[in-house]
This record gives C-alpha cells, sequence and structure tokens, in this order.
C-alpha cells in the first residue's frame, strides 16, 4: 500500500511540478490502483511513472478546479488504447458528471470500457469487503472534499504452534479453528477458536486532503491515520494570502496532523513562488510535525502499519 505522486504543484504545471495527481497502489491488496485527482497532463505523468493505466479502477475527485480535473478526459479516453478495458468509477462533487458529459458529447469521445460516475455526498462513498472510503467537506472557495480511506481489518492468525504442540497436525480442524469454530477431538476433548486466534491484523488508514483552509473537518478524516497527504499550498508568512484563496500553509497542514495524531505527513500542492525555498517549507511544518515529508513528483511513501 503505496502513495504516488504524479503532480505535486498548484493551479498551474511548473517545470519542477505538475498540477495535481496522485496514486493510491493497492495491486497487493486488490489488485489494482486509485487515481487521487486528475490535473492537466497526468496521462503524461503515467507514461513516466511504474504504474500502468489499465490498472486503474478508480478515480477520486476532490473539487472540480482544473488543475485537479482537466486531465480526466484525457486519461479516461486514451486509457482504452493502453490496455485499459475495465470498469472504472469516478467519484466527485455534484458536477463532475455534466463535465465528462459535455467533454465526451463534444468531443466524440468513445470509451471501450465502462465508465460509472458517482456524485458524492458526505459520508461513505464506496465500501467493499476490503476497503471503506469516507469523504467530508473541507473548507475551499468551492465545494471540495477529503477522502479517508479505511482497510478494514485482516482476520486473525491462527496460532498453530499450539496446536502443533498437542500433537494436531495442519488439516481441516485448522481450517476450522480459523473460522472461528470449536472443534472436537477424537478423545472428546473440545478445542475453543478464541483460544488459539490471535487478535486481527489491524487495517492501515490513509486521508488526503484537497484544497481546503484549515479547518476541523481536516482533523475529523484525519483522525489517528497512519498517512495524511495535505496540500501546503503557502509559506506560513502568507498566512492571510492562503485564508483568502481557500488554501492551507505548511505550518497549518503541520499543526493538522499533529492535532489529528497521524504517523506521517506528506505536505503537496506546493505553488511555484517557492520553487527556492521549499526547504523552507518542509522545516517550517517539521518544527511542529517531525514525522513531515515533502512531496515531488514521481515519488512514492509506503501507507505505513500503526505501531
Amino acid at each position: 500500500m503505496e502513495y504516488y505522486f504524479l503532480g505535486t504543484g498548484a493551479g498551474r504545471p511548473s517545470k519542477q511540478r505538475n498540477v495535481t495527481s496522485g496514486i493510491l497502489n493497492l495491486l497487493a491488496e486488490c489488485g489494482t490502483c486509485w487515481l487521487f485527482d486528475c490535473g492537466e497532463g497526468t496521462q503524461h505523468q503515467l507514461m513516466k511513472s511504474p504504474y500502468k493505466p489499465g490498472k486503474i479502477s478508480k478515480v477520486f475527485v476532490t473539487h472540480l478546479h482544473g488543475d485537479h480535473i482537466f486531465g480526466l478526459p484525457g486519461f479516461l479516453t486514451s486509457r482504452s488504447y493502453q490496455g485499459g478495458h475495465s470498469k472504472v468509477t469516478v467519484y466527485g462533487p455534484p458536477g463532475i458528471q455534466l463535465f465528462l458529459k459535455t467533454v465526451f458529447q463534444v468531443s466524440e469521445s468513445h470509451l471501450d470500457y465502462e465508465l460509472e460516475v458517482v456524485e458524492i455526498q458526505e459520508g461513505i462513498v464506496m465500501e467493499d469487503n476490503r476497503f471503506k472510503v469516507e469523504a467530508a467537506m473541507v473548507d475551499h472557495r468551492i465545494d471540495s472534499f477529503g477522502y479517508r480511506v479505511t482497510e478494514k481489518a485482516g482476520e486473525r492468525p491462527l496460532y498453530a504452534g499450539k496446536l502443533k504442540e498437542r500433537g494436531i497436525a495442519p488439516g481441516p480442524l485448522f481450517a476450522q479453528l480459523k473460522r472461528g469454530e470449536s472443534v472436537c477431538l477424537e478423545n472428546g476433548e473440545q478445542l475453543h477458536a478464541k483460544d488459539f486466534l490471535g487478535p486481527a491484523v489491524t487495517g492501515r488508514t490513509l486521508a488526503v486532503i484537497g484544497d481546503t483552509r484549515s479547518c476541523a473537518r481536516s482533523v475529523e478524516l484525519a483522525q489517528d491515520c497512519d498517512l495524511l497527504v495535505h496540500e501546503a499550498t503557502f509559506a506560513h508568512r502568507h498566512q492571510s494570502l492562503a485564508a483568502d484563496y481557500g488554501h492551507s500553509t505548511a505550518v497549518e497542514a503541520a499543526e493538522i496532523a499533529k492535532e489529528a495524531g497521524v504517523q506521517k505527513l506528506v505536505i503537496t500542492h506546493l505553488s511555484s513562488r517557492y520553487q527556492e525555498e521549499e526547504a523552507g517549507l518542509l522545516a517550517e511544518a517539521k518544527e511542529i510535525f517531525p514525522e513531515t515529508y515533502l512531496a515531488h513528483d514521481f515519488w512514492g511513501t509506503a501507507v505505513p502499519k500503526r505501531k
């Protein structure tokens, strides 16, 4: 489980950073990847990355500003030519369906796979037997969402050694206990699953916060997360400017991480005005939350397991 950055800039692309997009690598967990935002040029960034468009099954859009969605029509239409024929679901704020419908209709684009577009509200937007994704509205100039991805707890491990000590060989009895069932041995002894199963493996959690001012909803989304990806468009000396434009400073992102009790923070969505002083942004954040990292295009970070 890794979050890989395709674009980490704010507003417009620069020579160092493309606009926002990131991939959650779930290939080991469920054989697919999820895309978070899809700014202009994302399909070009994908070509330079280790990830294939055909492996992307879901797209989560935080809000409808161009630097987060202008690459979406291009990615979706060219995916067919790059080996992608499986279904894709796009989740996003109200208006995302009209945006895609209009582009496809005017450009007479054709997709060789099923596309589902889900206009979200706050709450659970997607859930299966392995993951749950929740959305909450944050504080930007237009409707903007943050997402929280929760990996559900894994199966309880079986203490096989304890069974072998009793002379029980691997086989059907192991499987029954693993399923939580009690078993009866030939000598009449009852074995109860609770005595041979460890605690469930804790799932990992990730929060991706879209463009936002510092707000309480971000803390709620990120509460106890293993990884928080949060925008840090401005340096703290430009805090008033950040508030005017609906963005956060690196310091504010660090304060969110600290208050939420996350394990690791990655700051992204950096304004190009700080190209020569990005180390300063990182230092500002690390002073408040030491486990802070600065995102770069074509860089990934693992979602750590809770210690």
